[in-house]
């Protein structure tokens, strides 16, 4: 005779429950240069502090270059959040609205003063690269407009990801779905 303990339903009952999500693989230029700027800003680090504390002679080059490379890396991995929109933004007026023409008109302003934003940082990342072109490096004697130009890139890049999600959400009339106004009651 096989008999199996009946358990009871309780038991089965945690109160932390973790799943791993799917992880994806996306295959965005910006991506792959995050990447590739954040291991070599790994690199660096470790080469100074190796360098400095284990061989008592630090290279002068590598914390200028670490600095300028965050500096890339910061505006690149912008354009990666832009691409996701994941910047941090005040949905609290958005989310508590039902949708309507005023939620639409938000939502449509926020990404029109969005995109005005950085098309103005784009412009003047532009005049910024422009008037460093006539100061040096500090340790190698090259052009700071190329420091600049990794800005500007990063900074034309998160342009280039805000026109896509402005058109994206014009075409789809700003309508968003509703699932945050179900969350948050608003009566």
């Amino acid at each position: 005779m096989n008999t199996v303990p009946k358990t009871d339903p309780s038991d089965d009952v945690h109160l932390i429950v973790a799943t791993d999500e799917e992880v994806t693989v996306e295959n965005h230029p910006e991506n792959w240069i995050a990447f590739a700027l954040f291991w070599a800003l790994a690199f660096i680090v470790f080469l100074q502090f190796f360098t400095r504390y284990v061989l008592n002679d630090s290279l002068s080059w590598t914390e200028e270059i670490a600095r300028y490379g965050l500096m890339w890396l910061a505006f690149i991995g912008g354009a990666v959040v832009t691409r996701k929109k994941t910047h941090i933004a005040v949905e609290l007026l958005g989310n508590l609205m039902k949708p309507s023409p005023l939620r639409t008109a938000l939502f449509a302003m926020v990404d029109f003063v969005t995109l005005g934003f950085l098309a103005l940082l784009a412009w003047f990342s532009i005049s910024i690269t422009e008037r460093m072109q006539s100061q040096t490096m500090t340790v190698f004697d090259l052009p700071m407009s190329y420091v600049y130009a990794g800005v500007s890139f990063g900074c034309f890049l998160m342009l280039f990801r805000q026109i896509m999600t402005v058109w994206t959400h014009a075409r789809q009339r700003w309508q968003r779905a509703d699932d945050y106004v179900k969350q948050i009651p608003a009566d």
